[in-house]
């Protein structure tokens, strides 16, 4: 089976922005990483939440983030979820937990061998209506 380049895959359904989480999606749009830091007790976190997990607190403010970080987890895809996604495969997914700031969840591209620890940084991937975040092995730390 032939796999499909990151520009070639199905676009799937776009994401419905709701108040809290329609910063991110403005800023990935904008090739931007923005997430919520607590205003009192200063950590990032995601996803867009109305009160900080930690401390409570309703006060936040957005912080950029430059999204490199470290390979937490992964699982590499053989087997379609989907019709749709049959030309992706093999497609890995990884938890990334960014130098400084929460982990997130995303594609990695090219699915190449990955360990626990590798070190990744972010790209955009421009849809019709909405903008996917998603990784690649950062070369510059082999």
């Amino acid at each position: 089976m032939t796999k499909a380049a990151p520009h070639e895959r199905a676009d799937g359904a776009a994401p419905q922005p709701d108040l809290e989480s329609a910063p991110w999606w403005d800023g990935l749009r904008a090739h931007r990483i923005l997430l919520q830091r607590c205003g009192e007790c200063g950590r990032a976190r995601f996803p867009s939440l109305p009160r900080c997990p930690w401390c409570a607190s309703a006060s936040f403010d957005w912080m950029e983030s430059n999204g490199l970080g470290a390979v937490y987890s992964f699982v590499t895809a053989h087997v379609p979820i989907s019709p749709a996604y049959a030309g992706s495969l093999p497609y890995t997914v990884a938890t990334v937990q960014l130098d400084g700031g929460p982990r997130l969840l995303g594609r990695v591209e090219p699915p190449a061998p990955l360990a626990i620890g590798d070190r990744v940084r972010p790209q955009f991937l421009d849809h019709e209506s909405w903008t996917e975040l998603f990784f690649e092995p950062d070369l510059s730390c082999s």
